[in-house]
This record gives structure tokens, C-alpha cells and sequence, in this order.
């Protein structure tokens, strides 16, 4: 199971009172990975990401979403050395892209992440 399968297994697991669809888009590239929808019945999208370093690998698709969209877009980034788990806004995809994790995230923890996601459109 790749390194990204394993991440949104664990994802699935911990975010369970969202309703998590899995995106497997190959006509529209650079759709995020998950379209989520939570208690407050507020849609957002999440891009699943799984570094070694600190650096974040984007398709210019990807990039190009986050910048067209960015309102209620995440990305979710998980260090396999570190184990660090952390949320980043689409609207600091160009940052991110530069900067990768040196960029302070709006959240950190699997926890934290969870909270933050779940109180959107409270």
C-alpha cells in the first residue's frame, strides 16, 4: 500500500464523524483528494500529502486549484520521519510550494486538525 493509501486509511479512521469522499478524478487533474463534509453541513476539500523532507511536491494542477479555490480547500501533510501531521489553507499553496513545512501550518496534530475541521461553518 503506498505511503498516501495509508495516510487517508488512518485519516478515515481518526475523522470519523465527517463524511469523507474519496476523489479518484482522472478528467479534472489537480482535484484534491477528498471532498468532506461535516456536522455543520459545510462542504471543504482536503490534498493528501506524505513527505520525507521538508520540501512538498504540487502539480502545477494542484497549485492552479488551491489558487483558483481558496476557500475551504486544506492540504494535509504527514512527515514519515517525524510523524508530524499537519493542516495548511489552499490559500497558502504558492507559500507551501516554496517554503514546505518551514511554513507555519494554521494546525498541528491529528487532533488539532480534527477540531479545526469539524468547527468549520459553525
Amino acid at each position: 500500500m503506498k505511503p498516501e493509501s495509508k495516510f487517508y486509511a488512518e485519516v478515515k479512521k481518526y475523522f470519523k464523524e465527517f463524511s469523507l469522499i474519496r476523489l479518484e478524478n482522472l478528467s479534472l487533474a489537480g482535484t484534491p483528494d477528498l471532498l468532506v463534509y461535516n456536522n455543520y453541513r459545510h462542504f471543504f476539500t482536503i490534498e493528501l500529502k506524505v513527505v520525507k523532507g521538508n520540501k512538498i511536491r504540487f502539480s502545477p494542477h494542484q497549485i492552479a486549484f488551491h489558487v483558483r479555490h481558496p476557500e475551504n480547500t486544506f492540504i494535509l501533510v504527514k512527515h514519515l520521519v517525524s510523524r508530524d501531521i499537519k493542516l495548511y489553507e489552499g490559500k497558502d499553496i504558492l507559500q507551501l510550494a516554496a517554503r514546505g513545512l518551514e511554513l507555519d501550518a494554521c494546525c498541528s496534530g491529528l487532533e488539532a486538525c480534527r477540531l479545526k475541521l469539524s468547527s468549520l461553518g459553525a
